[in-house]
C-alpha cells in the first residue's frame, strides 16, 4: 500500500483559547530544599516538532515535559510515527518519562497524525490529543482500527460545523473518541482530561489489529510471524472505512458496528439529512435476503465489486417502506489485517488467547500470573510456572513454546 505524505503546517487551532496562552499552576513558596534525583515526567508526545512553543505554554509549571521527533519533511506518515516512539522509548529509558502517562498530542493539520499514531502504536500512549484539525485524512489511510483504541481513548477538540456529527459516526463504529467544542475549553480541562488516563503495562484484556508486522505490538503480546491463511471469523476486521468505502447511496447513515440485529438500526444521521431514512429505522433485507447484523452488512458491503442498483426493506414502527437505491464502490485496494485477542482470567489462572492471520508471538507474562495454563485458539500450554517471555509458534494444530532469543 503506498504510503502518504502528510502536510506539516501548523496552522492555528480555529477559534479556540487552548494553547492560546500560558498555563501557570500557582506553586507556593517553600524553603529551599535540597535537590531530589530525577522521577520520571508524564509526557506528551508531539507528533509536530515546529509546534513544540506552543504546548510548552500549556504545561508551563506542571511538571510535564515534551518530546518530539526531528522533524523531516520527506518522510511518510509511518516513519514520522515510528520516530516518534522511537525518541519517547528513549525518553522512557532514560528514566525522565514516566511510561504510565505518554499522551501523544497534535493540533490543527496534524490532529490527523494523533489518530494514526494510535492506530499503529496502541500500545505506546497512555491517550491521545487532537485540537482542530480533523481526523479523515487518517481514517483515508484504511489503518485505522477501531479496536487499537479501546485502551487508548483520544479527546477531539475542534468546532468543525459537522465536527460532532462525524465524531458520534466514528464512536459509533467502536472508536473510542470524546468530542469537544474547543470553543472556550481551557488549557487546564485538557491537562486534566490526559492526567485521567493511566497505561497500564499489563491490562487484563487486549485487543489489536494491524495490517503491518512493523506495527504488531500490542502490550504483553507481540506477533512476529503472520499468515493470511489462518482464518478466525470469531474475531471480524475492526478497520475503519474512509468515505471511499462501499456504501448504500443513502446518504451518510451511521449504525453501531456491534449491532446485534436482527437487521440494522440507523443509530445516526448527519446535520440537515435529507435522505429516505429515520433514526430508529431498522434495514431488514438487501434484495429480497435478510441482513442479519452489523456484521454481516458489512461483509456484504466488503464483498461488493461494481456499483449497481438494489433494493432496502426498511422497517419503521409497523410499517415496512421500499427503499430502491444503489450500492457504490469505488476503486480500493484490498486490505489484509491479522488481529490478536488475548485476556488473563484471574479466578481460572489461565491466558486466553485467539488470533486471526497469526501464527508465532512472544508473550510476556508478568509474575502474579504465574503459575497458571495459557490457550492459543484451543491449543493449551499447560502448568506455565516462570514469569518472562515465552516464544509460542502454531504448527500443524500443535503448539510449541520455549523462551525468547
Amino acid at each position: 500500500m503506498i504510503s502518504k505524505n502528510w502536510s506539516r503546517r501548523s496552522a492555528a487551532v480555529c477559534t479556540t483559547s487552548l494553547l492560546a496562552g500560558g498555563l501557570v499552576w500557582a506553586q507556593p513558596t517553600q524553603p529551599a530544599q535540597p535537590a531530589e534525583p530525577q522521577k520520571p515526567s508524564p509526557t506528551i508526545a508531539l507528533v509536530d516538532a515546529s509546534d513544540a512553543a506552543q504546548w510548552q505554554s500549556l504545561i508551563a509549571g506542571s511538571g510535564w515535559q515534551i518530546v518530539t521527533a526531528p522533524a523531516d519533511p520527506d518522510a511518510n506518515i509511518d516513519k514520522r510515527v515510528q520516530a516518534l516512539g522511537l525518541k519517547v522509548a528513549e525518553a522512557v529509558k532514560a528514566g525522565t518519562a514516566d511510561s504510565s502517562r505518554i499522551y501523544v498530542a497534535g493540533r490543527a493539520d496534524s490532529a490527523a497524525v494523533v489518530f494514526y499514531a494510535i492506530a499503529r502504536m496502541p500500545d505506546r500512549w497512555a491517550a491521545g490529543v487532537a485540537l482542530g484539525g480533523s481526523p479523515k485524512t487518517a481514517i483515508a489511510t484504511n489503518r485505522v482500527f477501531a479496536v487499537n483504541f479501546t485502551d487508548t481513548p483520544i479527546l477531539w477538540a475542534s468546532n468543525g460545523a459537522n465536527d460532532s456529527d462525524y465524531a458520534a459516526k466514528l464512536k459509533l463504529d467502536g472508536l473510542n473518541v470524546e468530542w469537544r467544542n474547543s470553543t472556550g475549553l481551557t488549557n487546564q480541562a485538557v491537562m486534566e482530561w490526559m492526567a485521567a488516563h493511566v497505561r497500564a503495562e499489563y491490562p487484563m484484556t487486549v485487543d489489536c489489529e494491524t495490517n503491518s508486522p512493523t506495527f504488531a505490538s500490542c502490550y504483553w503480546v507481540q506477533p512476529t510471524k503472520f499468515d493470511a491463511g489462518e482464518r478466525n471469523d470469531v474475531l471480524p476486521m475492526t478497520l475503519i472505512p474512509g468515505e471511499a468505502g462501499s456504501a448504500f447511496d443513502l446518504g451518510g447513515f451511521g449504525y453501531r458496528a456491534n449491532d446485534p440485529g436482527p437487521g440494522v438500526t440507523v443509530a445516526f444521521l448527519p446535520e440537515k439529512y435529507n435522505g429516505p431514512l429515520k433514526v430508529g429505522d431498522v434495514l431488514e433485507a438487501l434484495d429480497g435476503k435478510p441482513i442479519e447484523n452489523a456484521h454481516h452488512l458489512a461483509q456484504i458491503l466488503e464483498k461488493a465489486d461494481i456499483t449497481r442498483n438494489a433494493v432496502v426493506m426498511v422497517r419503521r414502527g409497523k410499517d415496512r417502506i421500499r427503499v430502491e437505491t444503489r450500492i457504490v464502490v469505488p476503486h480500493r485496494d484490498p486490505v489484509v489485517t491479522a488481529r490478536v485477542k488475548a485476556q488473563y482470567m484471574p479466578e481460572d489462572r489461565q491466558i486466553l488467547i485467539i488470533s486471526r492471520a497469526i501464527t508465532e508471538m512472544r508473550v510476556t507474562i508478568p509474575p502474579e500470573w504465574v503459575p497458571g495454563d495459557l490457550l492459543w485458539n484451543g491449543l493449551t500450554l499447560e502448568n506455565v510456572k516462570t514469569a518472562g517471555c515465552y516464544a509460542l509458534k502454531l504448527e500443524k494444530e500443535l503448539l510449541h513454546a520455549g523462551p525468547c532469543q
